[in-house]
């Protein structure tokens, strides 16, 4: 199974502002929902509950406190060993990690892709994408889209 961040990220670093983007790029939403629409995702609690209608066909929701969802697509996942597990006891092929900042940190040395939307711009916000050792990850491929361009990383050496 590939564990996979996809992010939206400001040349800042910024990936949020409270409950809202601070920029607006619908062609890049719309795309990163059509990324992750069929397949299992993993996010935080309160970026989850920011959602009307939350991306990918089913989604584990990161938290500490252990909570009941009355969606059968919805499940919680105590830590990042859980929603691993979580992922692989249901043969998910992928799991596709969408924040906030703390779980892409935790998900950091997991990662097999890293797929970040590099948006034009400095913004402010309060949720930043953590930073990494690009000396142990390459930049495999570049595509200019309008109003940013989308990074393919993977880690320079393979993960066990």
């Amino acid at each position: 199974m590939d564990v996979i961040a996809v992010a939206a990220v400001s040349e800042n670093g910024v990936i949020g502002d409270g409950p809202t983007l601070p920029w607006s790029l619908p062609e890049e939403v719309q795309r990163y929902r059509e990324r992750v629409a069929d397949d299992l995702v993993v996010i935080g609690r309160r970026t989850f509950e920011m959602f009307d209608d939350p991306p990918g066909a089913a989604q584990l929701v990161l938290s500490r406190s252990d909570r009941a969802y009355d969606d059968p697509d919805v499940t919680h996942a105590g830590s990042v060993a859980d929603a691993v597990a979580i992922a692989r006891e249901r043969g998910a092929s992928v799991l596709y990690v969408l924040g906030g900042s703390a779980i892409y940190e935790a998900f950091l040395p997991h990662y097999d892709r890293m797929l970040l939307s590099r948006i034009e711009g400095e913004y402010d916000g309060d949720a930043y994408f953590p930073e990494f050792d690009r000396d142990e990850w390459d930049l495999v491929s570049e595509t200019q889209f309008d109003g940013y361009v989308l990074e393919e990383w993977v880690p320079t050496f393979e993960r066990e």
